[in-house]
């Protein structure tokens, strides 16, 4: 029995990154003899077991064969006669194909590390063609280290093409396209998650609504990149460097305008009322992928309103108010700094202002302190209760907004 450390720990150390999580593949045993060394067991498709001491996972040498479509079409065999490159040659990249020794000797029959030092994203082998998530996988990688100058090879991007064309792609369960993307959003260059399966045809197949972006014009005189998906990566990239590793306001960045899509083809390239027309879609995707409920409240926030947080400055007291009622930022105050986030990198998502300023946010943010000031102690002290109670804290809250609002105006410094 042998044991490798595998996949992304020595991938990353090979990179010089920080290695959080560690895989290892055991070669020549069986479940029987890793219960008897007192491993956990926690594989439900394989197995797989947590270290008694540690809590790392190590699974049996494993190889698959494809009996139907999708990802979990699948049958293993973990026989302890698979050898280590046979696991190895059934993982997705050269670059997650690497194995370590327990002398720290490197094993690595398919170039993963002269593949990371070229910044190639490679498959290992045809049978790469056989589970769909790979694609999400690559694409996932391609923001990862798009700032690294990475490319996927030409090859790998042919064979994702046959595997859309051939329908494959079609079997993915939405849990693991949520999951992927999630992951993506996270990441430094999200735009090429996006990318990545729009030049596959991907896109099309599992997020329509953001596919149908593309090509679509916007006002040159607000947008010099004109095209509406280019805006959109551009917004999702705005997104990682301003809230980096947080998915949620990317996920706001990626489905902000999916109303422009909606357009009517006269009105072209003004885009009234898309905020409203983008929440159709916005569900629709989040119902099919299952985006869970704090991503799809969000996301439909800033689809509605982040127009209202452009024009901060010419909207009354009473609009501001509604706005932060909208938000439901009196109950939840983490709301309004996350939506102008997303609003920040929708500013910022445009050729020619990756570095603009957005006092808005500054602005905004500034009223709704003043807005907090008046409390309800006050209030019930005087006897309100009820509506009354409701109705008094919204005109104090109403008075507090429009003295900040005047105030800034005869002031802006303040």
């Amino acid at each position: 029995m042998k044991t490798y450390l595998v996949g992304g720990a020595v991938r990353d150390r090979l990179l010089g990154l920080p290695v959080k999580d560690r895989d290892y593949v055991v070669v020549g045993a069986t479940p029987d003899a890793m219960l008897r060394a007192g491993f956990k067991p926690v594989g439900k498709d394989f197995p797989v077991f947590l270290h008694p001491q540690t809590g790392e996972e190590y699974a049996l040498a494993r190889t698959e064969r494809k009996t139907g479509r999708g990802y979990r079409g699948f049958a293993f065999d973990t026989d302890p006669s698979v050898t280590l490159e046979d696991d190895l040659r059934r993982r997705d990249l050269t670059i997650n194909a690497i194995a370590q020794d327990e002398d720290d000797a490197l094993i690595d029959p398919f170039g993963g590390a002269a593949d990371l030092r070229a910044g190639i994203l490679r498959h290992v082998a045809p049978a790469f063609a056989e589970d769909p998530v790979r694609i999400l996988r690559v694409a996932r990688f391609a923001a990862r280290y798009a700032e690294r100058g990475f490319r996927i090879a030409a090859a790998t991007q042919e064979l994702m093409r046959v595997m859309v064309r051939d329908g494959e792609v079609d079997h993915l369960v939405p849990e693991r396209v949520w999951a992927e993307t999630r992951k993506a959003l996270a990441e430094r260059a999200p735009s090429a998650f996006v990318r990545t399966l729009r030049d596959c045809g991907a896109l099309e197949r599992v997020m329509p609504e953001v596919d149908a972006l593309y090509g679509v014009p916007q006002r040159a005189e607000f947008h010099r990149e004109i095209d509406t998906g280019v805006h959109v990566e551009m917004v999702l990239d705005a997104a990682a460097r301003i809230a980096p590793g947080d998915a949620l306001i990317g996920f706001c960045a990626l489905t902000h305008d999916l109303g422009k899509a909606l357009t009517p083809v006269a009105e072209l390239p003004s885009h009234r009322r898309h905020e409203q027309r983008g929440v159709a879609p916005l569900h629709a995707l989040c119902a099919r992928l299952k985006v869970p409920a704090e991503y799809a409240a969000l996301a439909e926030l800033v689809c509605r309103l982040h127009l209202l947080a452009h024009t901060a400055f010419e909207l009354r007291p009473k609009t501001v108010l509604e706005l932060f009622e909208k938000l439901d930022a009196f109950r939840q105050p983490k709301r309004l700094p996350q939506f102008l986030l997303a609003c920040a990198a929708d500013k910022r998502g445009r050729l020619g202002m990756a570095d603009s300023d957005y006092p808005q946010a500054r602005y905004l943010t500034a009223v709704f302190h003043a807005a907090l000031e008046p409390t309800a102690q006050p209030l019930l002290d005087a006897g309100l209760r009820g509506p009354e109670l409701g109705a008094a804290l919204r005109r104090a809250r109403h008075k507090a907004i429009a003295t900040a609002i005047r105030t800034r105006k005869k002031n802006p410094a303040v």
